[in-house]
């Protein structure tokens, strides 16, 4: 083929030409070499001039392109880098943290100008956002904390509105926390608002039902003690439980027993529970009377043994109280083991000292009958004093009253004066027979002292006010068969039997909540 132009370029072929490739395609982007006016081999000139001058414009639009997008690249690899003034550059890491650090400290001043110290804050994840962080304060404001309440866990500045505070304090609500309640649980556990309520919350209070604390039970429980939503299943609580229900303490009344002292379940059994019930038993009082104990008075194990219950049992000693005495007077009045103990009975001791002429010995023997006295108030001491005067009893006579039964100083003034009017207008008996036997004021005018007065009246049986009134209905009954007494037949003065006592409860105990409103100043 004579008449063909060679062209070393690669296109689309057009008609009236003819193109062949090379071997150094164009297509491979190998454009610096071309020259389209070197590279067109003219073999013939019969061709059309057009058909030269239409190659030759195409060559000259595609170096015209190549060169430009080489010289394209060319600039961009020239180009120096944007300066820090430019619209599109990124913050260095550097700078990020100087602004966190700049934002951060605004936050800091913002609450140092409401008087909350942030030095314990650093290292915590808190809003940049000054706003953020008056809403937070702002909420817990509304809750009834003050500032003081946030510094002393400032950590609770970390907690987010929506996220921790709201979702918290909405499921407390729904389970029966009351609102007015919300400042006084806070300030006692404030990490409660760290908490979620299904991985955290919900737990607890399952757990807390299967102790048998019925859910009504659930707020109260709550509000007494918050800090129990932070304990683990299987820690301290389980095994305060196991120790109770080991020494005897029945199954049942597991639920009632928290449900009025919750503060067990935070309780160590090395270190709070077992030496407590084991100094209880070195004293003399069964186990099984600690049992009883408890479940009767648990706040009890609340009482610090180095501060309060061994100088309590020191200090009985100390005052005249028999060694043999104490299980009896911990039994009967547990509270004497936790009261601030030793003020209180050298303060009776000297009342009793001063109005009654009482000795150190026998001020003993009045407690082992009644250790309440310890915790009377001696305005209504003076008060039954003034009465058995004023009806005519002699201090010596008073005095032998007060160590045969010392209860008479806490009876109803108003009652002993019916029993008392009985006595002298319808038994016409001597006031003798009252300081022999000073418990007649204990008994009822009339469910006892009446009927059975008519009763040997009736008879025409002359006996003493023991005789009378010491003794059951049924063995009085008894005794109305005799025709006539030979000697008298007094009964042992009743003491406490603490067999009896440690039997355990033979009935389903209910577990509705029920405060211990013990007052015992007011006694």
């Amino acid at each position: 083929m004579s008449n063909i132009m060679m062209i070393n370029c690669a296109g689309v072929t057009k008609s009236g030409f003819w193109c062949s490739r090379s071997e150094a395609s164009i297509l491979g982007f190998n454009f610096a070499h071309l020259n389209p006016l070197n590279k067109i081999l003219f073999t013939t000139e019969r061709r059309n001039v057009l058909q030269v001058r239409v190659g030759s414009a195409i060559f000259q639009r595609m170096y015209s392109a190549t060169s430009s997008g080489l010289a394209s690249a060319s600039d961009r690899s020239d180009r120096k880098p944007a300066g820090k003034s430019s619209l599109y550059a990124r913050p260095s890491l550097l700078q990020m943290q100087q602004d966190r650090l700049k934002a951060r400290e605004t936050v800091y001043e913002f609450l140092r100008s409401l008087g909350i110290v942030p030095d314990e804050l650093n290292g915590l994840e808190l809003p940049v956002s000054i706003e953020v962080m008056r809403e937070r304060v702002d909420f817990l404001h509304k809750l009834g904390l003050t500032v003081s309440d946030i510094n002393n866990y400032p950590l609770v500045l970390g907690c987010s509105v929506k996220k921790n505070m709201i979702p918290v304090l909405d499921y407390l609500g729904k389970l029966g926390v009351r609102k007015s309640t919300f400042a006084d649980f806070l300030r006692r556990y404030p990490q409660v608002l760290h908490s979620s309520v299904v991985v955290d919350l919900q737990p607890v209070v399952k757990y807390l039902q299967g102790l048998d604390i019925k859910e009504n039970d659930i707020p109260r429980v709550l509000e007494k003690y918050p800090e129990v939503l932070g304990f683990k299943l299987e820690g301290t609580m389980s095994t305060s439980v196991a120790y109770l229900v080991g020494i005897g303490v029945g199954r049942r009344e597991i639920g009632p027993i928290l449900t009025r002292y919750p503060e067990i379940l935070g309780m160590r059994v090395g270190r709070v529970i077992k030496p407590f019930v084991e100094l209880l038993e070195s004293i003399g009082v069964p186990r099984q009377a600690v049992a009883r104990l408890i479940e009767n008075r648990p706040h009890m194990l609340g009482f610090s043994l180095g501060d309060q219950v061994r100088p309590n049992i020191d200090a009985l000693i100390e005052f005249g109280v028999r060694k043999q005495s104490l299980p009896s007077i911990i039994v009967r009045y547990p509270e004497i083991a936790g009261i601030d103990l030793r003020s209180k009975l050298l303060s009776q001791q000297n009342f009793f000292k001063y109005n009654l002429d009482v000795n150190p010995e026998e001020f003993g023997g009045i407690v082992e009958k009644m250790p309440q006295v310890v915790s009377l108030n001696q305005t209504p001491i003076m008060k039954h004093i003034d009465f058995l005067k004023g009806c005519g009893f002699s201090q010596e006579d008073m005095k032998t009253m007060v160590l045969g039964c010392p209860q008479i100083l806490a009876l109803n003034i108003d009652i002993m004066k019916l029993n008392f009017d009985y006595f002298q207008h319808e038994m016409e008996r001597k006031l003798e027979d009252i300081v022999a036997f000073p418990a007649f004021f204990t008994y009822s005018l009339e469910a006892t002292i009446k009927p059975r007065h008519k009763r040997i009246a009736k008879k025409g049986l002359k006996c003493s006010l023991g005789w009378l009134l010491n003794c059951s209905d049924q063995k009085f009954d008894e005794r109305m068969s005799y025709d006539f007494i030979d000697i008298e037949e007094m009964e042992a003065e009743p003491s406490f039997d603490m067999e009896s006592f440690s039997r355990p409860k033979e009935y389903e105990s209910s577990s509705e909540y029920d405060d211990d409103s013990e007052d015992d100043d007011d006694m």
